[in-house]
Order: C-alpha cells, then structure tokens, then sequence
C-alpha cells in the first residue's frame, strides 16, 4: 500500500451492492440451500423493492448475475452451478424463456 492509504480496503462490489438502485436483498439470499429457494427470494426481493429502477425480472436476474461475476473463481463448482441453475429457476418464477 501506498503512503497515506489506510490497511482497510473496501470493495467496489460491496459499495455498489449497499448503495446502487439495484435491490433490496434478504440477508444471506445467496447462501440459501435450495437454486429454488435463492429465485423465490430474488423474486419477492425484486417485487417488493422501491430501489430498482428496472422491471422486476430484469432487477432480480441483474442481482444474481452480478453476484456470479463477483464471485469469480472464489466461487466453487457446485456454489457456481447452484447460481446458474438459480437463472433458470427465476426464468421459471417470472414465467420466461431463457433468450428473455
């Protein structure tokens, strides 16, 4: 670390996950057991939020998606496949396609 910089280093993602007009979230959504259980909650998060500035669909898909990408390679395998089957699970809920 450069001189005058202080050791605490705050994430860009965080700061965007607290204070974009994005959602919302329950505490823990993505550590829910269940890719079902992750989308209901992203759904009820999305309808219920006044922050977003999108459709509900578009909000929640945005959300998990961005989660995935933050995640990157810290995220393991079946942590990675759980989010992405969570996608079509919110595809589902919100009654769309994939190309959607």
């Amino acid at each position: 670390m450069g001189a005058g910089r202080s050791k605490t280093v705050k994430k860009w993602s965080q700061r965007v996950t607290d204070t974009s007009d994005a959602l919302t979230l329950e505490d823990s959504v993505f550590k829910l057991r269940s890719p079902r259980a992750i989308a209901a909650s992203l759904k009820r998060s999305a309808e219920n939020s006044r922050r977003r500035k999108s459709t509900p669909y578009r909000s929640a898909i945005s959300m998990l998606t961005f989660y995935i990408n933050r995640g990157g390679r810290n995220l393991s395998a079946a942590q990675h496949k759980k989010l992405e089957a969570a996608k079509n699970e919110l595809r589902a809920l919100f009654e769309r396609s994939p190309s959607e």
